[in-house]
């Protein structure tokens, strides 16, 4: 199937039978990616007294419990609810759900003992006038990610100056495949959240950061239609699943 969509002024086509999923499956178990030092997450039948919820035990239906956070468990999208003091729910705040964005692959550079995504770094990808979203990919970009445990790694993060920037150019989603846009361990400043989402000055409560995506290496850089589906959980984040759509020149 073929879409259509006026946007920037012109008419772009998509095939809609080749979507470009970067998100990451959740399963239970140790193959599944993780972080913030959570134990794996747990899919398992209900049990109550003679009863399994499982056909391969007698039952009509199979009949589970998903035990998973959010944030350390896979692909999830977050609002500044994940930094206020004040419920804010991802769900009442995305409401709109295709963006223009830019995938730009980046190598993080070494400061002292961390690796650090910089201003310069993202600025030497030009995103044209409407782009509403940035898809980060790193360098090395192996498949271990699909399966990772991100705990006490000290992963690469975005600097304070680069969020502050993708803000000041009018980006209002950022999506990256690392389990956070900050450093793992800053006691707390989480500097590159609050730049990216203005807070606690102005909050752009309509913007999101979705974390823990994956983006294979047959994808090219370059300008897509991003399609943001977000699980409607009433809470800071929701697992989510984006997926890009290459305009057909």
């Amino acid at each position: 199937m073929r879409m259509s969509l006026d946007m920037k002024g012109r008419t772009f086509w998509f095939d809609t039978s080749k979507p470009k999923d970067i998100s990451i499956p959740l399963e239970a178990g140790e193959n599944n990616p993780s972080a913030w030092y959570q134990d794996a997450p747990r899919i398992a039948p209900v049990r109550d007294g003679d009863f399994i919820g499982q056909v391969s035990q007698g039952n009509s239906t199979n009949f589970n419990n998903i035990f998973f956070n959010p944030h350390a468990h896979g692909t999830h999208t977050e609002c500044v609810g994940h930094i206020t003091r004040n419920f804010h729910s991802v769900n009442q705040h995305l409401k709109e759900y295709f963006f223009w964005a830019r995938l730009m692959t980046l190598c993080p550079q070494a400061s002292g003992p961390d690796h650090v995504i910089t201003k310069a770094q993202i600025a030497e990808h030009t995103c044209s006038p409407g782009t509403r979203a940035v898809v980060i990919r790193t360098l090395p970009n192996g498949r271990e990610k699909l399966t990772k445990n991100y705990s006490h790694t000290n992963w690469p993060y975005l600097s304070e100056e680069a969020a502050i920037y993708l803000r000041e150019c009018g980006i209002e989603h950022l999506l990256i495949d690392l389990p956070s846009v900050d450093k793992e361990k800053d006691q707390g400043k989480l500097l590159a959240h609050k730049a990216f989402w203005d807070y606690p000055h102005a909050p752009r409560y309509h913007s999101t950061i979705t974390e823990l995506i994956y983006v294979p290496d047959d994808i090219e850089d370059g300008e897509y239609l991003l399609n943001l589906q977000v699980a409607p959980f009433e809470n800071d984040a929701s697992p989510s699943r984006p997926v890009l759509l290459k305009p057909e020149i």
